[in-house]
Parts: structure tokens; sequence; C-alpha cells
């Protein structure tokens, strides 16, 4: 909700603006490591790969994503 929110306010006075969130998948790190034995063969991204991801992902984005969580895929993630 904060997300939307904040894309709701920002759009009224910067058309263009975009807020959204990022989901960049099951990235190799510490964090997800208790949970990377159960994965799916080629499920889990090094942390360079999913920066890349992330970034092409932030170069397509247009007004109409704002308010969204957007996975690496540049898929829409269920609200």
């Amino acid at each position: 909700m904060l997300v939307k929110n904040f894309a709701i306010e920002l759009g009224r006075t910067h058309k263009q603006a975009v807020a959204v969130s990022l989901h960049p998948g099951t990235v190799d790190t510490a964090l997800s490591e208790p949970f990377q034995s159960n994965l799916p063969e080629g499920q889990l991204t090094q942390a360079q790969e999913a920066a890349a991801n992330l970034l092409s992902v932030i170069d397509r984005l247009t007004p109409e994503d704002s308010g969204h969580q957007i996975d690496w895929k540049r898929e829409r993630v269920p609200d």
C-alpha cells in the first residue's frame, strides 16, 4: 500500500514519474541461504545478474507501471 499511495500522490504533480517496488527473485546471498535447498534448478540468481536484471526492468518502466510491484521478468506481482 505504501508504494501504491506514494504513486498516486506523486502522479498528481509529476505525470511521468514512476514509483514501484522491485522483486529481484531469489538471489544467492546469506539472507536467502536458509531457503535455497528446495529451489528448482536455475531459480537461484547471482547478485550481479540480479542487479543487471533489475536495471533492465527500470529502463523499461512506464507511468502505467507506477504503484505496482514488478519482478525481475518485468511481470507485475499480484497485490
